[in-house]
């Protein structure tokens, strides 16, 4: 059986369980999903401050995941829209590594030019730079963020489903675009529940990260076992013992 890592780089407890119902549906019987929470930083993230701790709360938490007793990850997936610490984690696990944003932006571009739909403001200029980084920016026609965060509108579904059906058509109609991401974790499972109100596929930030990160034949690894190439100061003991003894 294969062992799925799912990295919430939040501190909600609640997403985590949603990313682990709705990663462990898409994934399927045959592969073991483990979600482990941040152990610091914002319960959403929200802006570039939260952003920027995302990323270091998501190295402690793979850190963390790698000493405990489980078994280790044959794939690692980050459940934040925005894979924060992305490319600090791909460095160092020899394990493949991909990040809700990145893999949905894949799967979207596999029918043309798309769209982006999310939840909170400051996320626009921020999926932007990541589209940038990841060589999708020509493939993006636009980031239509809605009001409310991804964690509110989660709070109340039926609500969510009319904004972001209504969100996910003026984006397709708008755009002209071949396909509408609808990107958070706590909007797993919502695109399904709007699919028959938009007229372009909408592609699922949460399945389409579970696809990616267990993909076949993965990425070739970066490195064989997991580690830092630095050592640290004032982290935690798991981030510590994964980094040489010294500095060179």
């Amino acid at each position: 059986m294969r062992n799925l890592l799912v990295i919430n780089p939040n501190t909600s407890e609640r997403v985590s369980a949603l990313l682990q119902t709705h990663v462990q549906a898409a994934a399927g019987l045959h592969v073991q999903v483990r979600t482990v929470t941040a152990r610091f930083g914002a319960p959403y993230i929200a802006d570039e401050a939260s952003y920027a701790v995302a990323g270091h709360a998501a190295l402690d938490a793979w850190a963390a995941a790698l000493a405990s007793p489980e078994p280790a990850p044959d794939a690692v997936l980050i459940g934040c829209f925005g894979d924060p610490g992305l490319m600090a984690l791909r460095e160092s696990s020899p394990a493949p590594v991909t990040g809700l944003a990145e893999a949905a932006f894949i799967e979207a571009a596999r029918h043309g030019r798309y769209a982006i739909v999310t939840g909170g403001e400051r996320w626009g200029p921020m999926l932007q730079r990541l589209a940038q980084a990841l060589g999708q920016a020509q493939q993006l026609a636009g980031i239509h963020t809605v009001v409310p965060t991804g964690a509110q509108l989660a709070a109340d579904p039926a609500a969510a489903h009319r904004l972001l059906a209504q969100a996910c058509r003026d984006a397709a109609h708008q755009l002209g675009v071949q396909a509408v991401i609808l990107g958070g974790a706590g909007l797993a499972g919502m695109a399904a529940a709007i699919q028959g109100d938009v007229p372009v596929p909408v592609i699922d930030s949460v399945t389409a990260g579970t696809h990616w990160a267990l993909r076949t034949p993965p990425l070739p690894p970066a490195r064989r076992t997991p580690g830092f190439d630095i050592a640290w100061q004032g982290l935690s003991t798991e981030m510590t013992a994964l980094a040489p003894t010294s500095a060179t």
